[in-house]
């Protein structure tokens, strides 16, 4: 079934953190120029190496920024979450995309042809100046994940994947986190750069060893997040 065409709301843009702290009136330009598009799970919403600048901001869903390698071993960069955007890099520089953006769920995203967001940051300097503290932020986190994937081994890289899910999860008064749902081992193998079978076989490792305790179809318990923690820095030598 195609989804219905969604009304233009800049109600709905308030919960796009770039757009934090703008009047109404901006908000109301922003949402007339944008082309609001309601998509299923599971659609890509660009490819890599394709033209054209459009901004995405999500307003309701969830996407996976990723890219293939020659061999089609996926290699993911990000999930987004509602409230996020992605694309401007092509809007900045005119250059083709430089990765794949595909939906996770069903999603709501307005686009913003480039023109317009590059006429907006003149505009409204405040977020210009958002957008390179979050273009500085992503070259710190890319610095951070060539330094990992040359230095640490990829069962560290995935306790570390571990660890970051876990605390984002919260974890409790007793030490222990839920992560629910748990990404599949394909979606971990994309993020630390290996193979879903090196995932499977580590996670098992882990279980056996009561680090991981499996619950349910989709979730699973650190029972202790400091025995992730250990494990994390006993090879960064933290």
């Amino acid at each position: 079934m195609t989804p219905a065409t969604p009304v233009r709301s800049s109600l709905a843009l308030r919960r796009i953190e770039l757009f934090e702290g703008l009047g109404d009136a901006c908000l109301d330009q922003i949402a007339a120029d944008c082309d609001w598009r309601a998509v299923e799970a599971r659609r890509p919403l660009f490819t890599r190496a394709s033209d054209g600048g459009e901004v995405y901001f999500l307003v309701s869903g969830r996407a996976r920024i990723t890219t293939y390698s020659a061999n089609g071993r996926e290699v993911a960069f990000r999930d987004c979450e509602a409230g996020e955007h992605f694309g401007d890099l092509s809007a900045l520089d005119g250059q083709p995309r430089s990765a794949d953006v595909v939906t996770l769920e069903s999603s709501l995203v307005a686009c913003m042809a480039p023109q317009a967001f590059l006429a907006l940051l003149q505009r409204e300097p405040m977020l210009a100046m958002r957008m390179m503290r979050n273009l500085t932020r992503l070259v710190r986190r890319l610095t951070e994940r060539v330094i990992d994937l040359s230095t640490l081994g990829v069962h560290t890289r995935l306790h570390t994947e571990l660890l970051q899910l876990a605390r984002a999860a919260g974890v409790a008064p007793d030490h222990s986190a839920r992560i629910d749902p748990m990404p599949p081992h394909a979606a971990l193998a994309g993020k630390i750069s290996t193979n879903r079978e090196q995932v499977t076989r580590e996670l098992g490792a882990l279980t056996r060893r009561g680090v991981l305790k499996k619950e349910g179809a989709h979730a699973v318990l650190v029972p202790d997040v400091r025995a992730l923690e250990a494990l994390v820095a006993a090879v960064r030598g933290d």
